[in-house]
């Protein structure tokens, strides 16, 4: 039968199905064995080898025989899927062992102040619930949602000075509202809260 793979595979490459039937029988055992030895799973190896059958279906035509039988071009294709897919899975592990670590490592805001976060965000909404319903959009709209002072103007239908002068007045009211002493927590809350 090994005699007969080039013939199979040059006449698969010219799209017959019936010549590929013939040479997936033949080389997907060996594919297959080669897949699951160097990937140790069942899965992979299985995708491993589809994905290798269907290479050989799409570049019958990129075979030489002088480099070697149509066997040991399809294990060597088989055996190369197989370390890459060994090596994209490895990265992955790797990848998220390190944020794993990262996370791990990263310092946890102490209660007290997380306390005092969740007081500053309490404070802010309130302080918000104060403002006129047109400072309070144009204040989210500029510090929660992102927009530009242009941005908002479109978005909302008033002219450009008209938002400067709800967000200038949103923002003198909020800190009277939540005091200076949380002036940076009230943009930060702004954030977080809308």
């Amino acid at each position: 039968m090994a005699e007969d793979l080039p013939r199979l595979l040059q006449r698969a490459g010219r799209g017959d199905e019936a010549a590929f039937e013939a040479l997936y029988h033949a080389v997907a055992g060996p594919v297959y064995g080669v897949a699951l030895r160097t990937l140790r799973s069942q899965v992979h190896a299985e995708e491993v080898a589809q994905e290798v059958l269907l290479e050989l279906w799409r570049t019958a035509a990129a075979y030489r025989p002088e480099r070697g039988s149509v066997l040991t071009w399809a294990l060597t294709i088989a055996h190369r899927r197989a370390v890459d897919r060994v090596r994209a899975t490895q990265a992955s592990v790797e990848r998220d062992r390190r944020v794993w670590v990262r996370e791990a490592a990263a310092p946890s805001e102490p209660p007290e102040e997380q306390a005092v976060r969740s007081l500053d965000r309490q404070r802010v909404r309130q302080a918000l619930a104060q403002l006129s319903a047109a400072q309070r959009e144009a204040v989210v709209l500029a510090y929660y949602g992102g927009y530009t002072q242009r941005e908002i103007a479109c978005r909302v239908g008033v002219p450009l000075g008209t938002v400067k002068t709800r967000i200038r007045d949103g923002l003198i009211r909020l800190r009277a509202v939540v005091g200076p002493e949380t002036e940076r927590a009230a943009v930060d809350g702004l954030r977080s809260c809308a």
